[in-house]
């Protein structure tokens, strides 16, 4: 069977040591975020993903969902984990104070989702999909959609979803079909179908709040002529000063889908039938509400990835220790049992250690953009507030793009370590296999992160987003060049910042000329920028854990251990950008010269 343990140590160490996330208390609205209050906090977090959630993780997954005749029931245990989950505070622990929320630091949202997505993703998606309506709703809905829903979505009671993909269009949502008529009174009518729509159905709540792209009837063509409205299960009645539930609206869930992985997450086609909505934003320009929403969820499906491999990783490791086969290479290491135990062996240690400094490097960028998110919303200075708004815009297609496919890398990579028991269901590890692969699809593919990259990211503001990112990545690197002990880590990287500087211009000049240069780069550059970026956070960790290794009391190993797994990522990670480069160098000609009939 498998077990998870939040990774606490190491994300204290993270938070209070790396980043020093105590900083935000000078920030309006967060002065109270200490770090005690910060450690409270997580330690409570960690006992609700390992002894409320992760124990549902496997049973959720053999039962599913079940639907009949437009209900959806979610497996056993679920409805009763929520209500303790929304009890809490949960749901609400960085939503506005104005609104229920506890206004605690948005990094700790992502600290959560890591949580919540090792122990049982399936659930994770349910309070994740609810706060990306929030953020949209409150920041482009009008003060009366605020006053009735975001008190329903901060306590948990209602939910909420994104609908967006129909049954012809996926990633090209200019071709959407759904229509929406505008009535006599403020609203508008509904009418059309999604697919793919994560909680469109379930039983945790009381009402479901969607998010649904549509057309006007006057609506340009294309993109531009998308708007965004918010059409509820339930029409809201106000009962004594409170929103609650009243008729049923136009909307209904016609079947779920039947999947590889996140089964107990239900996945829903959704009928929209002259449902009753209500304009967010405004008219033609719903895919900028939207995004608020979808930018959220890419980071928090990059998180998943990070999520499942930590999980995978744990496994692997207590495996890998006990599984007594063969002798060490270099002699026997155990003679006192009939074998060594797996984790002496070369390759097996060079899984672990994949997912090992995959974990720890991905979790300190992950924490990094999530206070960023923190400063972009409280900052008093709007040139800093911009600053981390870039950051922020540059980093979640790489978040997304890079964590999902390490996730599911790591993953298999842990599966592999169990050998055959891996392959079976009672251990547990190919279930974080089939969970793993649709955060590289879903929330937009991999491939369009790095076209949004390349495309949208690189050319915006004449590369200003790229300064936010390259500028401290070339201070560090002078600040520690003439640094001898610090040089079997700054000089790699500085080798591949500088591959990655060259790409960049490369992919600017060529794609200016011809768009499929850029094209043919874009999943190469987007694997190049996210090794620097993790290689920036492991030089930074590795500097900070010296210095805490110089004065720690009785904690000394675990900043060794730091610098040790830091030593693998540079040493057998990082040449991956090597290779990376040469493929973007190649250029697009041998990806675009093959006919298509040929195929």
């Amino acid at each position: 069977m498998p077990t998870y343990k939040a990774p606490l140590e190491d994300i204290r160490f993270v938070l209070h040591d790396v980043l020093q996330v105590e900083q935000l208390t000078a920030l309006p609205g967060y002065e109270e975020a200490t770090a005690d209050l910060i450690d409270a906090v997580l330690e409570e977090g960690a006992k609700v993903a390992e002894n409320e959630l992760f124990p549902l993780n496997r049973s959720g997954d053999e039962e599913g969902c079940i639907y009949e005749n437009g209900v959806v029931r979610t497996p056993s245990g679920f409805k009763q984990a929520y209500d303790t989950f929304i009890a809490g505070g949960w749901t609400g622990i960085s939503c506005d104070p104005e609104y229920g929320g506890q206004g605690l630091p948005k990094v700790l949202n992502f600290v959560m989702e890591e949580l919540l997505c090792s122990a049982n993703l399936s659930f994770a998606m349910y309070p994740g999909l609810s706060h990306g309506a929030y953020n949209a709703i409150e920041e482009y809905g009008s003060d009366a959609l605020k006053r009735a829903y975001l008190p329903k979505l901060v306590d948990g009671t209602w939910s909420g979803t994104m609908c967006l993909t129909e049954p012809h269009c996926g990633t090209d949502l200019g071709q959407i079909r759904t229509k929406a008529e505008p009535a006599e009174d403020d609203t508008y009518k509904i009418t059309g179908t999604k697919i793919f729509i994560s909680a469109g159905e379930h039983d945790l709540t009381q009402n479901i709040v969607h998010l649904v792209l549509a057309r006007l009837p006057d609506a340009p063509v294309g993109i531009r002529g998308i708007s965004l409205f918010l059409v509820p299960k339930f029409l809201p009645k106000d009962e004594n000063g409170e929103q609650v539930p009243g008729m049923r609206n136009g909307v209904a869930c016609g079947s779920i889908e039947h999947k590889m992985g996140i089964k107990a997450s239900s996945t829903c086609v959704m009928n929209f039938d002259d449902a009753t909505g209500w304009l967010v934003g405004e008219k033609h320009k719903g895919m900028r509400a939207m995004f608020v929403m979808m930018n959220a969820a890419r980071l928090a499906v990059g998180i998943q990835g990070l999520g499942l491999a930590e999980v995978s990783y744990q496994n692997a490791r207590d495996y890998a220790k006990e599984r007594l086969q063969g002798r060490s290479l270099a002699g026997t290491k155990f003679p006192d049992k009939p074998a060594d135990p797996i984790i002496v062996h070369p390759d097996v240690r060079r899984n672990l250690l994949t997912l090992k400094a995959f974990n720890e490097g991905a979790r300190a960028l992950a924490y990094w953009i999530g206070l960023q998110i923190d400063v972009l919303s409280k900052h008093a200075d709007p040139a800093v507030r911009q600053e981390a708004d870039d950051l922020v815009a540059l980093m979640t297609p790489i978040i997304k793009a890079y964590f999902t496919d390490m996730g599911y890398d790591g993953a298999t990579m842990g599966m592999q370590v169990l050998g055959g028991h891996g392959y079976i269901r009672e251990w547990g590890m190919e279930q974080y296999v089939r969970d793993a692969r649709i955060a590289q699809i879903y929330e937009g593919a991999n491939g369009i992160q790095a076209l949004d990259l390349v495309g949208r990211k690189l050319p915006q503001n004449m590369g200003r987003l790229l300064r936010r990112f390259f500028h401290p990545v070339d201070t560090f690197l002078r600040e520690h060049a003439e640094d001898a002990e610090m040089a079997e880590f700054v000089l790699p990287l500085m080798k591949a910042f500088g591959r990655l500087q060259q790409a960049t211009a490369v992919i600017a000049q060529k794609g200016m000329k011809n768009p499929e240069e850029a094209g043919a780069a874009s999943t190469d550059y987007l694997r190049l920028f996210a090794l620097v970026a993790i290689g920036f956070m492991w030089a930074r960790m590795v500097k900070v854990a010296r210095e805490k290794r110089a004065t720690a009391n009785g904690n000394a190993a675990f900043y060794d251990n730091k610098e040790k797994t830091a030593r693998f990522f540079f040493a057998r990670m990082l040449p991956e950008s090597g290779s990376r480069f040469s493929a973007i160098m190649a250029g697009a000609k041998s990806l675009m010269d093959l006919d298509i009939d040929a195929f």
